[in-house]
């Protein structure tokens, strides 16, 4: 457990959609004390540089060769990164920030000063099928298909100036993207759903801030001893029985949606997950729900933060 009363915070890429999240966050705690740069210093490598040096818990909230850079600037033993890009999701020496992946994840956190917090789709799509492979019910090298629809910010500062400036009236229609195949988050998503292979992903932008869901479709009859809904349903209750910020849902098809439809921003505001499972004993389709930037970008970040400093992970995170 930590012992120390106020903890030492700086967000090097503070104007970015996630650092912007994360002062709201980390500004409403008074047990955390933020470093702040002046804005004519934020290219100062050596200032950067300095508070870097000079906190307990740094947040890299940039591009992926940028967090390179940053993280090569630390030398404090004692500061811990908590990097937002893609950067280090699959490096050796960094650890996944996602608590719930499996029962020694919390502790790999804990004891590590590199954690690479989770991508939005990514972790939908993991909190989604990891259980099912650790449980042997899904086979790692099962063909799986994934769609993402997600709302704009999930796009950046530009994508949010251009949905808001309205000025295209294509942006008022769903915009699948990433049609060759080769969206940034596909390594994370096999490696650490312990697949043999990439899914196949379909990410689509909705015409709308926040809000994420994964949908997962399986052939049941195609997996060993065909597994009945609430099978699965059981693996993600006992795979998540005391997480305090992942919600099985029960398998009431219409029960959890609104005249038929499924509501994507119902975990706005939030940083929990909702997870489902839909359909029949032939066929049915998982769906994770969160806000993409909530749990699935700075409120991850923040959980990641509490655990490595030995806080109750709730702590200024809404459920």
């Amino acid at each position: 457990m930590a012992t120390q009363d106020t903890f030492k915070v700086y967000v090097d890429g503070q104007e970015g959609t996630t650092g912007l999240r994360l002062f709201e966050y980390l500004g409403a705690r008074d047990d955390i004390e933020l470093l702040r740069i002046d804005s004519d210093k934020r290219r100062d490598t050596a200032e950067r540089a300095r508070l870097l040096n000079a906190a307990d818990i740094a947040f890299l909230c940039l591009p992926d060769a940028a967090s390179r850079e940053a993280a090569a600037m630390v030398e404090n033993p004692d500061t811990c990164l908590i990097d937002a890009s893609t950067a280090f999701r699959t490096a050796d020496d960094w650890v996944y920030g996602l608590p719930e992946l499996d029962d020694a994840q919390r502790e790999r956190i804990r004891a590590s000063k590199r954690i690479a917090n989770v991508g939005c789709h990514a972790s939908a799509f993991i909190l989604l099928v990891r259980p099912l492979v650790d449980a042997g019910v899904l086979p790692a090298d099962h063909p799986l298909t994934a769609t993402s629809l997600t709302g704009y910010s999930g796009g950046g500062k530009q994508m949010i100036a251009d949905y808001e400036a309205n000025s295209n009236g294509q942006r008022l229609a769903p915009r699948p993207y990433a049609m060759s195949q080769h969206h940034k988050h596909l390594p994370e998503m096999r490696q650490h759903a312990r697949l043999a292979r990439e899914p196949l992903f379909s990410p689509i932008v909705g015409p709308f801030l926040k809000g994420l869901s994964v949908s997962v479709p399986l052939h049941l009859t195609d997996l060993p001893r065909a597994p009945s809904p609430q099978r699965l349903l059981d693996i993600y209750r006992a795979h998540y029985a005391d997480e305090p910020f992942v919600r099985v849902m029960p398998f009431e098809d219409e029960g959890n949606l609104q005249g038929g439809f499924f509501d994507v921003q119902a975990c706005n505001d939030t940083n929990r997950v909702d997870l489902f499972v839909f359909g029949n004993a032939e066929r049915v389709t998982l769906v994770s729900r969160m806000d993409n930037l909530g749990k699935g970008a700075a409120g991850a970040a923040v959980q990641n933060m509490n655990v490595h400093l030995g806080l109750d992970e709730t702590t200024g995170l809404t459920i």
